[in-house]
């Protein structure tokens, strides 16, 4: 009883896109999911990154795409692993209030990540890779592209799930949210495979825009 009243506050009902994703784009985070779930078994080994860690990657990320589903699903295994429902709402709604300092430049890569639709700068990157390391950096990776990819299908799922219960989203079709769900089905195994092929040659598990811009100051002083 009490999980389910701290998440009746943390979560809030949603009626139109925070976010929207493309096939094309969805294809490219699909490609790099193969080895982000690699990674992410051995490190259930290791735990260069733990689960609370990683939640909280998690829910900073669902904040800025803005899946509903994913909010309420990421609120419940939060509170599950003992996080308090003002922690997640913190986090739910952008917030730093919550933030550890040894967290913080993951948690803000993971918030740009998202921001740039995952393409993020390569300087922002390579903050994170000085800051931890090269090994805990492609986890904390891995945790992103992992639930980049489940809020790319939480977006037009949670839209349809609203249209069912008679709340459509105001920017949302059913063609746009049947056929994304659809489609996807058809892509994800052929990305798989290209993701498979990328890792075969040697091709590095993530695209980075490798140009700059005047954000990348604020970004080093985080």
């Amino acid at each position: 009883m009490k999980n389910t009243i701290e998440i009746s506050e943390v979560k809030s009902p949603q009626t139109e896109f925070k976010n929207k994703f493309s096939l094309r784009e969805m294809y490219r985070a699909f490609v790099f999911l193969p080895r982000a779930m690699i990674k992410m078994i051995g490190n259930s080994k290791s735990q260069l990154v733990d689960n609370d860690f990683a939640k909280r990657l998690q829910l900073a990320v669902t904040e800025v795409n803005g899946c509903a589903i994913c909010s309420y699903g990421h609120t419940k295994m939060a509170l599950r692993q003992g996080m308090s429902g003002e922690e997640i709402s913190s986090f739910l709604s952008g917030e730093d209030h919550f933030i550890k300092p040894e967290e913080a430049k993951a948690i803000m890569f993971a918030q740009h990540f998202a921001d740039s639709r995952g393409f993020p700068k390569k300087y922002a990157y390579d903050v994170v890779v000085k800051e931890y390391g090269e090994k805990e950096t492609l986890v904390i990776l891995s945790v992103i592209q992992i639930i980049t990819v489940g809020n790319m299908l939480g977006i037009p799922f949670s839209a349809f799930q609203s249209r069912l219960k008679g709340k459509p989203y105001k920017d949302s079709s059913m063609f746009f949210e049947l056929g994304t769900l659809i489609t996807s089905i058809f892509l994800l195994p052929i990305a798989i495979i290209h993701g498979l092929l990328r890792g075969l040659i040697g091709l590095p598990n993530i695209r980075l825009d490798k140009s700059t811009t005047e954000e990348q100051n604020g970004f080093h002083n985080k």
